[in-house]
């Protein structure tokens, strides 16, 4: 069984949730940089990432959980030169110990001139 959790993130013309819970112990969600107006900010990388994570933040906290429930993160980046601006906005959001987390640089993301985009577990059983 699965709900989706209400993040109050701007829905997008897109065929999908910005958070799922599933059996009511696990929380599956991705983000890219979706600012309050709906629209995607293409700004700078940090821009980018710390808007990311915010979204990431609001979602985690709507499902009634903390950064520190989350369990893994899988980063997408279309520039591999990024990872240390990214990886500087990461350290504003987690503490040690860190989640487990891939990095992956991709040719492209949905959006032109979209940067960054996430995809978190989370582990609902506090």
């Amino acid at each position: 069984m699965k709900d989706v959790v209400e993040t109050g993130i701007p829905t997008l013309n897109q065929p999908f949730s910005w958070a799922v819970k599933a059996h009511g112990a696990l929380l599956f969600t991705a983000h890219g940089p979706v600012q309050n107006d709906g629209t995607v900010c293409t700004g700078t990388i940090e821009q980018q990432a710390r808007i990311t994570l915010q979204n990431l933040e609001r979602t985690v906290r709507a499902a009634g959980a903390s950064l520190g429930d989350v369990a893994q993160v899988l980063i997408y980046m279309t520039d591999v030169h990024d990872m240390a601006a990214i990886d500087q906005v990461y350290r504003e959001f987690f503490q040690s110990p860190y989640p487990n987390r891939a990095s992956v640089a991709v040719q492209a993301l949905v959006v032109p001139g979209m940067r960054i985009e996430l995809v978190a577990y989370v582990s609902l059983n506090h």
